[in-house]
């Protein structure tokens, strides 16, 4: 009996040294720090850093699992991981923005290894801004199409393209088209629906536009399209067709471009108004022909100089009856514009900007679609191709 009761008891120290043993000893794999290592490159705190090439995130002893990068506004940044140990941003970061990152690898035995850092991109000397049309709660016609004009070329459309959005409601397909390398535009396919809202989002801030110069703008801006209404003049018969929401409303007789001097054909879009302005020849090629100092309810068709405004010099009779002006669309009126009766200050009181005036059966070509806000001269296959 009393070697039973020796031999138990052997065995039951036995038993417990050897478990001391398996719980001091240090091997289990899951207490053991992780083999994994994370490096952010730039280092905490870091400032001025570039932004293309100064952000690389990788792991050594181990692979990433996680990489999360966010801006001081909270949008993350998208990145592509190469071989499972290396994370680099897919565009170019922003300047004077401050970056959060945060990134986890681990090794193989899936222990986790975590690292944090935040940095800020370099605050740049040359700058652009994007200076845009309509106004923001403007209503317009609905030829009106978004046209912003970069006060520095662009060099890299693509990013530009990126940082500006058109959206309207309701939804309509919208594209964008460049003109040169500092202006894009956008337009539907046909004239926009009256009562469509649009709105033109840019995010320019910190964009490289060119090498070295960077875009400082955030804007957000509303406009809202009015009627239809559409007028066409024709130079043969020298008269205008005013069309409101599908129905005739007036009938003008108008003088157009003289011999030499014809007016475009196409379609242009009312760009500026002015009750009175000055029209000098010198301004647009004619020389010292005319110097008209108090020109009444202009609205300017195209950057060349189009207008189709008001006429006291050339007398009643000219109207409707011969076409003599240096390329420009006459509408009788008096001087001073002071009389709300005459055909032109009727339909300047009755105009928006972003209407259209339509120019047919004149003898001169059809207006270049860069030549002021006349994007609906290039077909919708030429515009979609952006260039």
């Amino acid at each position: 009996m009393l070697a039973l009761l020796l031999a138990a008891l052997l065995i039951l120290v036995t038993a417990c040294g050897g478990g001391d043993e398996g719980k001091g000893g240090g091997t289990d794999p899951e207490k053991q720090p992780s083999q994994a290592n994370v490096t952010i490159t730039p280092k905490d705190g870091a400032k001025d850093v570039a932004t293309d090439g100064g952000l690389k995130v990788s792991a050594s002893g181990g692979r990433l699992t996680s990489v999360k990068v966010v801006d001081d506004k909270g949008a993350p940044v998208a990145g592509k991981l190469s071989g499972g140990s290396v994370w680099q941003p897919t565009g170019k970061l922003r300047a004077a923005t401050t970056y959060k990152v945060d990134a986890v690898a681990v090794d193989d035995q899936l222990r986790e290894s975590a690292r944090h850092a935040t940095f800020t991109t370099l605050v740049p000397k040359n700058t652009f801004v994007g200076r845009y049309v309509p106004e923001d709660g403007q209503t317009v016609g609905v030829g009106m199409p978004v046209s912003v004009n970069f006060t520095r070329g662009i060099t890299d459309p693509e990013r530009i393209e990126q940082a500006i959005k058109v959206t309207a409601e309701p939804a309509v397909p919208i594209a964008s088209h460049w003109f040169g390398n500092d202006r894009l535009d956008f337009r539907p396919e046909k004239y926009w629906k009256p009562g469509t809202k649009v709105t033109l989002s840019m995010d320019l801030k910190g964009v490289e536009g060119r090498p070295g110069v960077y875009g400082t703008q955030t804007k957000r801006i509303s406009f809202t399209i009015g009627r239809s209404q559409i007028s066409t003049v024709d130079v043969k018969a020298k008269e205008m067709s005013v069309v409101r929401d599908g129905k005739k409303i007036k009938t003008i007789p108008v003088t157009a471009g003289g011999p030499g001097t014809e007016t475009y054909n196409g379609q242009m879009v009312i760009s500026e108004k002015h009750e009175v302005t000055r029209m000098n020849g010198e301004t647009v090629g004619f020389g010292g022909e005319y110097d008209i100092a108090d020109v009444p309810h202009a609205m300017r068709l195209s950057t060349s100089g189009t207008f189709i405004h008001g006429n006291y010099w050339s007398g009643r009779s000219t109207f409707g009856s011969r076409n003599a002006s240096h390329g420009c669309v006459g509408l009788f009126d008096q001087r001073g514009g002071g009389d709300s009766s005459t055909p032109a200050a009727w339909f300047y009181a009755n105009s928006l900007i972003g209407d259209v005036v339509t120019v047919v059966n004149s003898h001169d070509e059809t207006i270049a679609p860069d030549n002021g806000l006349n994007v609906w001269n290039m077909s919708w296959d030429k515009w979609r191709s952006g260039r």
